[in-house]
């Protein structure tokens, strides 16, 4: 994609700017600079959302037109705030931006460039760090660059900046929501409340864990070195980043499956699961089921959940002779897994299991091998490889598919498309042998002991006589 070049265009979108504040003791430097946009005023508006401020938050003189206050009606925090600023929002395309911040006269033109070609992209700005001089609205509102305001030699860089220049602008990144951490970012408003908009638990890192959620929308992410701005003051994990790291630890660990780092305890369970593995059991005797989903739960990749997909939906609370019930397997499947968390029962299986970043789907009378889903991850992620087919006897297959990938192609697909093909572009199918992923018999884990039943009595009374008659004199 060619954007177009900076003040040799005519944009058409409007741009909503929405900036959530408690007391803002910089949001006048960061209005005046929006004020001198070279983005067209009749397309911006600046929504100011005074996320419970005492005294509350009043507008200065020097602002953009279009500028107004929200207050939300509930809750309180970051994430509150901007989902506040976005519901009220007008504008096609939501910006994000603290009250902090001073931005450079082109840096709302620079990210709403890219959304003029494709609607399916989050654009990025560049931020450093600088302590904030004795400035006044007016002068920031004055000046052609942030350099005549900041001594930008002496700015603390953003990481996410390094990182952006180390994977050739996001083009090599294995994970670009890594960077979206924070303002500055736009995307278009449809992409906004699609991804669910940022989730009002998360109280820490929570652009990280919406950006994550937009990547398993299938966006793609987007820097632009031309929109560059400074945030006024040092992060918080420069004034303690023991306990910046460890307040976010939480909140990304349940949300970020990606995160393996955070998920190394033994025995938990997360809220989001890193796999989902999906089985169609219709006409399918409860024995055969009842092995595949312990199969699945029993690898030695445990972030799992089972979606087994049926006619659920058939079975009434009715009248009905048990043993004569013509859907007897399926009932008896439904009441066998209903009180288990790791196991859900759908009708029909969503097009892609987002948030969960990957989904297995296979024959369900082919149970996983121990090592099949753990072998299967690591060689898609190896290559960043949007689906991975194992190619079965008897010309059937299993696939891990890679939500973001499965989003990816929704977006680029007409009806009647082949998701496939568009998958094979943008991430590339591969097919592989089974041998590595259902290892021989061999290699497999002993089979389970069986407990035998406790003797009756009269088995005991026998038993206590033969000991009786064993014991040594």
């Amino acid at each position: 994609m060619t954007p177009p070049e900076l003040g040799a265009w005519s944009p058409a979108l409007s741009v909503s700017v929405v900036i959530p504040a408690h007391g803002g003791p910089h949001l006048d430097l960061t209005l005046a600079a929006l004020a001198a946009q070279t983005y067209p005023g009749h397309l911006m508006e600046v929504l100011v959302v005074d996320d419970g401020s005492d005294p509350p938050i009043s507008l200065p003189e020097i602002r953009p037109d279009n500028t107004r206050i929200v207050r939300p009606r509930t809750g309180w925090g970051i994430s509150n705030a901007v989902n506040t600023g976005a519901n009220a929002a007008d504008g096609e395309i939501i910006q994000r931006l603290d009250a902090d911040m001073v931005t450079c006269r082109e840096h709302i033109e620079a990210l709403a460039r890219w959304h003029h070609v494709t609607d399916y992209l989050v654009t990025i700005g560049m931020k450093q760090f600088v302590e904030a001089p004795a400035l006044s609205a007016r002068e920031v509102m004055k000046a052609a660059h942030l350099g005549e305001l900041f001594d930008l030699d002496q700015a603390v860089p953003s990481s996410t900046e390094a990182t952006i220049a180390k994977t050739d602008g996001l083009r090599k990144s294995r994970n670009p929501y890594h960077v979206c951490t924070g303002p500055t970012f736009a995307l278009p408003r449809d992409v906004f409340h699609a991804a669910g908009g940022l989730d009002p638990h998360v109280l820490r890192g929570e652009d990280t864990e919406f950006a994550y959620r937009l990547a398993m929308q299938g966006v793609v992410f987007v820097p632009d070195p031309e929109a560059r701005a400074v945030h006024l003051g040092l992060p918080a994990q420069h004034r303690d980043r023991e306990r910046a790291v460890r307040a976010v630890e939480p909140y990304l660990a349940h949300r970020v499956p990606l995160r393996r780092d955070l998920r190394k305890d033994r025995g938990r369970r997360w809220l989001v699961p890193y796999v989902e593995i999906v089985l169609d059991v219709t006409d399918t005797s409860e024995p055969v089921v009842r092995r595949a989903v312990s199969a699945a739960l029993d690898g030695k990749l445990q972030d799992v959940v089972v979606t087994l997909v049926g006619p659920w939906s058939r079975l009434g609370g009715g009248r009905r002779p048990v043993l004569g019930d013509p859907c007897f397997e399926l009932r008896l499947m439904r009441d066998l897994f209903a009180h288990d968390e790791r196991v859900r029962l759908i009708d029909e299986a969503a097009p892609t299991p987002a948030p969960v970043p990957f989904r297995y789907r296979g024959p369900v009378d082919v149970p996983l091998h121990r090592a099949t889903l753990d072998r299967m991850v690591e060689t898609a992620q190896k290559d960043l490889t949007g689906v991975l087919v194992v190619d079965l006897p008897g010309g059937r297959t299993a696939r891990l598919e890679r939500t973001s990938a499965l989003a990816r192609a929704a977006l680029l697909t007409a009806p009647g498309d082949d998701p496939d093909e568009v998958i094979r572009e943008t991430h590339g199918i591969a097919h592989v042998s089974p041998e590595r992923y259902w290892p021989q018999a061999s290699e497999r884990p002993p089979a389970p002991v069986t407990i035998p039943a406790a003797p009756d009595a009269a088995e005991q009374s026998l038993l206590g006589r033969l000991k009786s008659a064993l014991r040594p004199n």
